[in-house]
């Protein structure tokens, strides 16, 4: 069983950075596509970008793209989301997912995730 964990969250002010990672241990990630969520209180979560094991193709929300950029360093065994221009609607719990080789399947592990807020 591969175990993620989420770090990079924090308190920013609107317009500012953040750059999220998730470590992957148990298992390689270099043969799943990996996937951002977002869970902010009262709704439910929301993929915010994935990323192809093989290539590099990505997807992402259109609330992100423009901003987000997601990536991945497979000799290190973790995914990135670099957010650029956050807004106050970007507040939420953000979790990394790790799925098969497809971005047409949803995550089967999950992280914990880790709090972004967004605030002036």
């Amino acid at each position: 069983q591969v175990q993620l964990v989420e770090s990079g969250g924090g308190l920013v002010q609107p317009g500012g950075s953040l750059r999220l990672s998730c470590v992957a241990s148990g298992n390689t990630i270099r043969y799943s596509a990996m996937f951002w969520y977002r869970q902010a209180p009262g709704r439910g979560r929301e993929l915010v970008a994935g990323i192809t094991p093989t290539d590099g193709y990505t997807r992402y929300a259109d609330s992100a793209k423009g901003r987000f950029t997601i990536s991945r360093d497979n000799a290190k065994n973790t995914l990135y989301l670099q957010m650029n221009n956050l807004k106050p609607e970007d507040t939420a719990v953000y979790f990394c997912g790790r799925g098969s080789a497809s971005l047409g399947e949803s995550p089967n592990y999950w992280g914990r995730g880790t709090q972004v807020t967004v605030s002036s």
